[in-house]
């Protein structure tokens, strides 16, 4: 899979910096020149001065070269790519500072890395186009660029996003989901009682009802099972519906709007680390399968996004 391998490149540009590589002897360039790309920006963390991400772009001179006129199709003009943990002394520290900011809060917005990509993936949509530029990340890498895409999406902008390996454990989640339980409780009871006199169920003006057709960020989760920093999104949604006009109902309409493209390793490795490696994903024997649209973990995560987007278009309305 090319986004995986845009990936890796990342990991060894890192890897390069450290082991003080050129571009000449460097492992990294492979990774991306035999797919026609080329390296354009490198995001550093300025605290220690690692490589975190790349911007790659589409290099046209390369591919005439090897008489490749036209772009293949589907392929875009531009990927930012982001790395995960490197457990080595010169990355170690930051690297786990945020390992350890989205354990305690599921968010990595106050990380300096955040800002730098975003503004980076914000600039190649300026320059090609949301629809000619995709992200991708590998653990920690993925759990920014759901962030991230999650941020442009509240903006109207929808990047396609490739997760692999993407962090599904937090406190902050367990915490949520505690909340949550205790509120669809509390959403019975009020089921439960009798409707106020008087009170009238909306059924939703045609306006309404063409909004929710617009299209809905989706992002690319790969996800294998026996991995438990990810398997927790393979948790099929089970909204629940408190009663007709309750709001265990809006809940299910919001959930029913969120969706991501889960795909789970079906023949992969079942040792943790393996699990959890990067290179599964561009084996020449993987096979994966859709295993579902909906998830509670991506439900959760991405509600605020559309309960936003919702609340804005009835305000309209």
């Amino acid at each position: 899979m090319v986004i995986a391998c845009f990936i890796q490149a990342v990991y060894l540009l890192e890897l390069d910096r450290q082991d003080k590589r050129g571009e000449q002897n460097g492992l990294a360039p492979k990774w991306w020149k035999a797919f026609k790309y080329k390296l354009t920006q490198t995001l550093i963390d300025d605290r220690d001065g690692s490589i975190y991400g790349a911007i790659l772009e589409w290099d046209r001179s390369a591919a005439m070269a090897d008489f490749i006129v036209l772009r293949p199709s589907g392929a875009p003009r531009a990927v930012l790519a982001l790395r995960g943990t490197v457990l080595k002394s010169a990355t170690i520290r930051r690297d786990l500072e945020d390992d350890l900011r989205f354990l305690a809060w599921e968010s990595l917005k106050g990380s300096v890395r955040f800002a730098g990509a975003l503004s980076a993936l914000r600039s190649a949509v300026d320059r090609f186009g949301s629809g000619n530029v995709c992200a991708g990340g590998h653990s920690l890498g993925a759990g920014f660029v759901l962030q991230i895409g999650k941020a442009l999406a509240k903006e109207g902008v929808l990047v396609e996003c490739h997760l692999f390996n993407p962090p599904s454990v937090s406190i902050a989640m367990s915490l949520r989901s505690i909340g949550e339980t205790a509120g669809t409780l509390w959403s019975r009871v009020r089921a439960s009682l009798p409707a106020r006199g008087g009170e009238v169920t909306e059924t939703g003006s045609p306006k309404r009802q063409s909004s929710e057709k617009k299209m809905r960020w989706a992002p690319h989760l790969y996800v294998n099972n026996s991995d438990y920093i990810c398997c927790y999104y393979a948790d099929a949604s089970r909204a629940e519906v408190a009663g007709e006009g309750g709001e265990g109902t809006e809940k299910k309409k919001v959930d029913e709007a969120m969706a991501a493209k889960l795909f789970v390793m079906s023949n992969g490795p079942k040792k943790f680390l393996e699990a959890h490696g990067l290179q599964q994903w561009w084996s020449d024997d993987v096979e994966l399968k859709l295993a579902l649209s909906h998830s509670n973990l991506i439900s959760r995560q991405l509600r605020s996004l559309y309960t936003s987007q919702q609340a804005a278009e009835e305000k309209q309305s």
